[in-house]
């Protein structure tokens, strides 16, 4: 099954949030630091009450990689414990020169076995295409971003009068000649996703932001309902994975996730 199957076999079940695990081990639940492995352990239950209403969960490689050799063995565990039929996105941010990034993309599809991944494509096509190699993955590419530095080059005009995000997402239509580009379209952005959604064409796109970041998801949903568009993903990291310090927390986690599942069910 390809990355984008995966995507597509969700959404048409009504599933449409991305479990975000970006584990902090100063915010998980204080009866979980007298075990071996905490962060782990976190990462495991929370996967574990909440796959089976999830659309896919999304690893920030960051949360990992700043433990050093150990925290990248926790995230291999991780990405073990996942269900084959989710869909599982490394939040890498990864863009460099074409060799470069031919390492990345091994590093990410092929030791880690994730089914697609976030790309910074500002050093152009050359930094994007060795992703796009791997035909049965799923790469979403930075367009407009939720945070608030985003408006200091993403939304930059140009002569045109068109913004430099809406040229980017015009690049990703050409390089989508394997059908496996997406966008990522941060969901603090509702003004500009209304204007911009008719550049999307069929590119799925995963909408960081909701929750802690201030994006609402009844908005965000409405506009892709408005344009009669299904194919996306909402991330929600904080709001899920934190919502009990307790030993519920799993429990906590997968309520939230089925409020929100229900919330968008009564949208469409």
């Amino acid at each position: 099954m390809t990355a984008s199957d995966k995507l597509k076999k969700k959404n048409n079940a009504g599933k449409f949030i991305c479990v975000g695990l970006d584990p902090d081990i100063k915010k998980i639940p204080v009866h979980l630091k007298k075990v071996q492995d905490p962060v782990f352990e976190f990462n495991k239950r929370i996967i574990n009450e909440t796959y089976e209403n999830a659309a896919a969960f999304k690893l920030n490689f960051a949360f990992y990689e700043s433990e050093g050799y150990r925290g990248m063995e926790i995230l291999q565990k991780t990405i073990e414990c996942i269900p084959k039929d989710i869909l599982i996105i490394a939040d890498a941010k990864r863009g460099d020169i074409g060799n470069t990034s031919r390492m990345y993309a091994k590093s990410v599809y092929e030791f880690y076995n994730c089914d697609a991944i976030t790309i910074n494509p500002y050093m152009g096509e050359d930094s994007v295409l060795p992703f796009l190699e791997y035909t049965q993955k799923l790469n979403f590419i930075l367009t407009l971003t939720s945070n608030p530095g985003s408006s200091d080059f993403e939304k930059t005009k140009l002569a045109d009068g068109s913004l430099l995000y809406q040229k980017v997402i015009k690049k990703i239509i050409q390089w989508n000649k394997n059908k496996n580009c997406a966008i990522v379209f941060g969901a603090t952005n509702t003004e500009e996703l209304e204007k911009s959604i008719g550049l999307f064409g069929e590119l799925p796109v995963l909408l960081p932001g909701v929750g802690a970041q201030g994006g609402n998801l009844s908005e965000v949903f409405g506009v892709f309902k408005n344009n009669n568009r299904l194919n996306l993903l909402v991330n929600v990291s904080r709001a899920i994975i934190y919502k009990s310090n307790e030993k519920d927390f799993a429990e906590k986690a997968n309520s939230e996730l089925v409020r929100m599942n229900n919330l968008i069910k009564s949208l469409y």
